[in-house]
């Protein structure tokens, strides 16, 4: 099995055309996802996007190993995320050049203002209920959860437990609905 962040020497799916149609759906596909996934650690939507392509560029290089591609690239983007550094800002000495024609996969993650609410109570999580929340809201059960995270499935409930009524205080609901 195919591990995150091993290489490998050849890059198989470039010279076969159905993995790469293969890879550009799933691509199109999931991208706006795996941005949303990385941002509900805190990453902003730029930060969130560089870890969810650096994943998809690692990714393309094995996509004939990966068995389970969803589970597969939310841990290598978490991980890209976690090894971003801040980057020094560079001087512009020219214009900046229009956006392309093509169709960015940040459109996709544009968040409304309750949205932002949800986002910004995340990040203030602490790590093991921001992570075991991430996976619970792109639909990972429980047990998968668990599995992906290397740790037991009670405590991947308790750290959901925890997160909610959490979330709950910082976002100001009530049993009654929002205040």
């Amino acid at each position: 099995m195919f591990l995150p962040g091993q290489r490998r020497p050849s890059v198989p799916a470039a010279d076969d055309e159905v993995i790469r149609e293969d890879f550009a759906r799933y691509y199109q596909q999931h991208m706006p996802a795996l941005i949303r996934f990385v941002m509900r650690y805190g990453a902003d939507p730029y930060e969130a996007a560089d870890a969810a392509q650096a994943a998809f560029i690692e990714a393309f290089r094995a996509w004939h190993l990966i068995h389970s591609p969803a589970a597969w690239l939310r841990k290598v983007a978490f991980r890209q995320y976690l090894r971003q550094a801040p980057i020094p800002q560079e001087e512009l000495t020219g214009d900046v050049p229009d956006r392309p024609a093509f169709s960015c996969p940040l459109d996709k993650v544009v968040l409304q203002e309750e949205e932002k609410r949800v986002y910004t109570a995340l990040a203030q999580l602490p790590m093991k209920q921001r992570q075991v929340m991430a996976w619970h809201l792109d639909g990972f059960p429980t047990s998968e959860i668990a599995t992906e995270l290397g740790i037991q499935p009670h405590a991947v409930r308790q750290n959901l437990a925890r997160a909610r009524a959490q979330l709950k205080d910082l976002l100001g609901l009530t049993s009654g609905g929002a205040q």
